[in-house]
């Protein structure tokens, strides 16, 4: 998030991306530099004082972190061997070099401009390991905000090149990288304070760097920051105190998250770091309210996803998992919605007034603007989308657009966007597909709809046959429910849509994943909502959610019934041996 990376490159979708973004620029504030400044120190203390100490940043910026860092060191009567790191803004470098000059003057620098990762990549092994040669160098003390960049961003080429390099899967943010290459730098007692977003803890392209942190590191603390908006940019930010690996005693992690509540605040505190310190509600001198959490770090044994652990924590998950008959994912598919980049082209509520006649190839479209719990909402224009795909003898194709004259006559009208798209073409792609069609043969069959970004949970029966829309994700059942056969497929997806739209899951997610974006909206993606637990459909409690579910979600196109809803949120409950 600190530091430009010389080698991000646009790609055909983000090619107006504005330069920070692009880069990661995002400098750190001082409360909390001087936060991971004074961790990092702390944690070193007994070191600090009988040796000479060398610090490093491998993504410098302006310079703050490693001020911060030194100065802490200097108080506690430490002297300096080295100052390292890597920026690739000339005009920051100059800055760092000349405050690191006027605070400590007379200290050796090795601050150079340059790529931190492009320097790593020359010295690592010609076979590919990172970690089988010896180490390029090495730092007691490591502070580092490393640029934020996600995939999309910096481009398929320099991601894949990356991923290469580092043995990391997925979606690969540029910061995954980092963390893996400061495991070079590090002597054996060292002690890094990172900031890194906080995605990386639960979500799958996360797991290559939680598994490199046990693998290299000690963790000694995972501070999850939150919707504290510490930052100008839109990361939700963490911090990870570690240690290199030494012979000594592996101590169990910490975990903090801090949050924004509407709850009633028992403490006021100055600024948002200052509360880190704290466990409950607190208040900001902007009026804000966080809640802390203090506890331990545990990490997940399906996902490997690291979360908070407490012993109230910890007994409320047992008696959930207890009671779990089969998660979502293991009863049906969890997809999210279709991807055009072509909206204007592709989704209209005017097909009607075109100059080509009507396409034949229209289908009903959900977006979240028909969300509501249980069943959609009808509106006056409803959007319609142009679907040029098929499926035969299995698989996907794009239409033979000769046979729909109308359809064919519009998206010409239109060709020259299309073929804009050059990812499209260069995947090998006719120019009027969508980017991301999903299965067509899918959409006829009853689904559950939900919103991806939402505050409260919103889920909802589908059986109109509509394409869901990429800002929606959606669920097919694709097993039995049990031996007996005795729950339909509509029957899981009323049980789905009541244990979806619960305040148990809820709560479920803020245990698990506590993933939240602003305003305590949570993101209810693939990798989260396939972890979502269901009673036995053929237990009582199971039965009477169904029967529930279906008259709260048969009510024509009334609202659904707010107490109904609250009877249906208290049969979850119950379903799972536990009180709201």
């Amino acid at each position: 998030m600190t530091a430009r990376t010389a080698n991000a490159k646009q790609s055909g979708r983000y090619g107006d991306v504005a330069a920070d973004k692009l880069h990661g620029v995002t400098y750190t504030p001082k409360p909390l530099a001087d936060f991971v400044a004074r961790q990092i120190v702390d944690t070193a203390k007994p070191d600090i004082r009988c040796r000479t100490i060398k610090v490093f940043d491998p993504a410098v910026g302006d310079g703050e972190l490693l001020l911060s860092l030194m100065e802490k060191v200097a108080a506690l009567g430490g002297s300096f061997g080295e100052v390292g790191g890597f920026e690739t803004d000339p005009t920051a470098l100059n800055t760092a070099r000349e405050r690191l000059s006027d605070r400590f003057p007379g200290t050796p620098q090795s601050v150079e401009q340059g790529n931190f990762l492009d320097f790593v990549a020359d010295h690592h092994a010609p076979e590919g390991d990172l970690f089988a040669t010896p180490n390029l160098g090495t730092y007691d003390l490591v502070i580092a905000n490393p640029p934020y960049v996600r995939t999309q961003v910096m481009g398929a080429r320099q991601a894949q090149r990356l991923a290469t390099m580092f043995g990391l899967s997925g979606r690969v943010d540029l910061y995954h990288a980092f963390v893996l290459a400061l495991a070079r730098i590090l002597a054996p007692d060292s002690v890094l304070g990172i900031i890194v977003s906080n995605r990386f803890m639960t979500t799958k392209s996360g797991a290559s760097v939680r598994e490199a942190l046990g693998e290299h590191f000690n963790v000694v603390h995972a501070w999850d920051l939150g919707d504290t908006k510490l930052f100008d940019a839109a990361v939700l930010p963490a911090v990870i105190l570690a240690r290199g690996r030494s012979q000594r005693k592996k101590h169990r992690a910490r975990f903090t998250s801090i949050y924004e509540t509407t709850k009633e605040a028992t403490t006021r505190v100055t600024h948002p770091v200052e509360a880190l310190e704290r466990e409950g509600v607190v208040t900001v001198e902007d009026g804000r309210h966080f809640e802390v959490r203090q506890g331990q770090l545990r990490t997940d044994e399906r996902s490997g996803g690291w979360r908070l652990g407490t012993r109230a924590i910890d007994a409320w998950l047992t008696t959930v998992e207890r009671r779990c008959w089969r998660t979502f994912g293991e009863v049906g598919k969890v997809r999210v919605g279709v991807k055009t980049c072509a909206d204007k082209v592709f989704i209209r509520d005017d097909w009607d007034s075109i100059s080509t006649g009507r396409p034949e190839l229209l289908r009903p479209l959900t977006t979240h603007h028909v969300g509501q719990r249980y069943r959609p909402r009808t509106v006056d224009q409803p959007r319609y989308i142009l679907y040029p795909h098929e499926c035969s003898g299995g698989r996907r194709r794009a239409v033979d657009l000769s046979r729909y004259p109308r359809s064919q006559a519009y998206l010409e009208t239109h060709r020259e966007t299309l073929e804009s798209r050059h990812y499209v073409l260069d995947a090998r792609r006719m120019w009027y597909e969508l980017w991301v069609p999903q299965d067509p043969s899918a959409w006829m069959e009853p689904k559950l709809v939900f919103r991806d970004i939402a505050e409260k949970p919103t889920f909802w029966v589908d059986f109109d046959g509509s394409v869901v829309n990429g800002d929606c994700y959606w669920y097919t059942c694709n097993t039995r429910p049990n031996a007996l056969g005795e729950a339909t497929t509509d029957d899981l997806l009323w049980l789905a849509a009541a244990v979806g739209n619960s305040t148990f899951i809820e709560m479920f997610y803020d245990c698990r994943f506590n993933n939240k974006l602003y305003s305590g909206r949570r993101r209810y993606v693939t990798q989260y909502v396939e972890r979502f637990p269901l009673p036995d459909p053929a237990s009582t409690a199971g039965r009477a959610i169904v029967e529930k579910a279906r008259i709260v979600g048969a009510c024509g196109q009334l609202a659904p019934d707010a107490h109904a809803q609250e009877q249906l949120d208290s049969l979850v409950w119950e379903a799972f041996d536990l009180s709201p």
